[in-house]
């Protein structure tokens, strides 16, 4: 158990692996900013080590096959099918692959004063002052009447712009600085300042066009999407702090990126599947959407996917039993892989120290989450978290138990109560995040190595 900051320990062969999962999980949080991204990169990668749809295999499972389901495009489980029979249950690393950002409403684009504007509604719990003066690049597809799906991506490449959602300067904002934090910027003001060139006017015309600035914007969309205006209707686009994950600190001991919540988590619990290759139980590795706002929806945790697709593995070992599916969901084990809190020193008062996770200390286990009076939380079972510990303890993996914050401070959830709404045994697991939720998050380099041979630990020794 991580009582020690864990730099101190490793070996020059362990930092050496320490670097290379690092390297990989940068590059998969640059190619990975949205729930659909993520599983694009997921499948890409699950191909790679010999996964197959499930759609394209016709059975009968025997161990070592190698599947996957997609829910969506933004929803994704893979499943390495274990020697023993699926009624036994499964060991299962669960984590959202959504983050913090803010949507591009469906009637979004308009003209103020010749500037336009991206009309946005914000998705998730944030700070809203935190998005504004910053660079944003926008992600997301463009879906037309004729089945045609356009993927757009602006303000990442180098050459390309970027965006902004302006603040009041600070010579005039007097009144503004006199609000609470949360109504220092509201809502509606989050708009993307867009564009402000007027579109060219013909020579023939004797007065201005009106909106011209919107409309020169509507004629790019057009020249580089194919897209009209019309077409926001049915299009999903996210903006997202624009930039690469980048090291951080001058030892670049820790990484600061984008939505590292919970994609810190959801990545290395990939990394683990696809690494840990020979098991005894089916292992699974299932990342959802939709965590952010309540794992609502066909592509949240709450939705029957899941279920559906073991119900269909049931079926391709060669029986189709409602019981079956119902003993395999709940004999399986689960680790709820999402972030804590880590200690920040510079904000001590909001913390129990005795209780907190620290950075360099190894993966974080969370007995409970939720708020206040564990409202809303997965309260673990004594004898499955001492499973846990054997299975850390056997790897040497470097662990630390935590709660989020002080009792009566606040808190928040996961989807760790929904999973073990089926009778299966189910904990909170995950990486210490400072910055939680803001554009720019930070982690331990060390951490996100622990959490990666930690969830390995768990697909092997559980």
């Amino acid at each position: 158990m991580g009582k020690v900051n864990v730099w101190n320990v490793y070996s020059s062969e362990q930092l050496e692996d320490l670097w290379k999962v690092n390297e990989r999980y940068k590059y998969c949080l640059d190619a990975g900013k949205t729930e659909r991204e993520c599983v694009k990169l997921a499948v890409a990668e699950a191909e790679k080590a010999g996964y197959r749809d499930i759609r394209q295999f016709s059975g009968p499972l025997k161990a070592g096959d190698k599947v996957y389901a997609v829910c969506m495009n933004k929803s994704v489980a893979l499943f390495n099918i274990g020697a023993k029979p699926l009624e036994e249950g499964m060991n299962i690393l669960g984590a959202h692959i959504d983050s913090p950002r803010i949507d591009v409403k469906q009637n979004p684009l308009y003209e103020n004063e010749e500037l336009a504007y991206l009309d946005t509604h914000y998705y998730g719990g944030i700070k809203k002052y935190q998005w504004v003066t910053i660079p944003l690049a926008l992600h997301g597809v463009v879906a037309k009447k004729d089945g045609t799906v356009t993927e757009v991506h602006i303000g990442e490449k180098e050459e390309d712009p970027v965006f902004v959602i302006s603040d009041l300067l600070v010579h005039l904002a007097a009144k503004q600085m006199e609000k609470k934090a949360n109504a220092v910027i509201e809502g509606e003001k989050l708009d993307l300042l867009f564009g402000s060139r007027p579109i060219e006017q013909a020579e023939d015309l004797e007065k201005e066009e009106k909106d011209a600035v919107k409309r020169n914007v509507l004629r790019l969309l057009e020249s580089y999407y194919d897209m009209k205006e019309e077409d926001f209707v049915s299009a999903e686009l996210e903006i997202v702090p624009a930039g690469k994950a980048r090291d951080c600190g001058i030892d670049r001991s820790m990484i600061l990126a984008y939505g590292q919540d919970d994609r810190v988590c959801a990545f290395t619990s990939l990394f683990a599947m696809l690494d840990e290759q020979k098991v005894e139980k089916t292992s699974c590795c299932v990342l959802v959407d939709k965590e952010e706002i309540g794992s609502v929806g066909a592509t949240g945790m709450h939705s029957r996917f899941f279920e559906n697709v073991v119900a269909e593995l049931i079926a391709l070992e060669g029986t189709e039993s409602e019981l079956k599916v119902r003993r395999a969901l709940q004999n399986s084990k689960m680790l709820s892989s999402d972030v804590s809190a880590a200690y920040d020193p510079m904000f001590a008062e909001a913390f129990e120290k005795r209780s907190s996770a620290f950075f360099a200390r190894g993966l974080v286990f969370n007995k409970f989450t939720g708020s206040r009076g564990k409202g809303g939380s997965n309260d673990a079972n004594a004898e499955y978290l001492a499973q846990i510990r054997h299975a850390m303890d056997r790897d040497e993996v470097a662990y630390q138990f935590a709660e989020l914050g002080k009792v009566d401070e606040g808190g928040g959830g996961t989807i760790a109560y929904i999973m073990a709404n089926y009778g299966m045994e189910v904990i909170d697991s995950g990486v210490a995040v400072l910055s939680m939720h803001a554009p720019w998050e930070v982690t331990s380099k060390a951490d996100v190595y622990e959490a990666y041979r930690g969830y390995r630990a768990f697909l092997k020794n559980m």
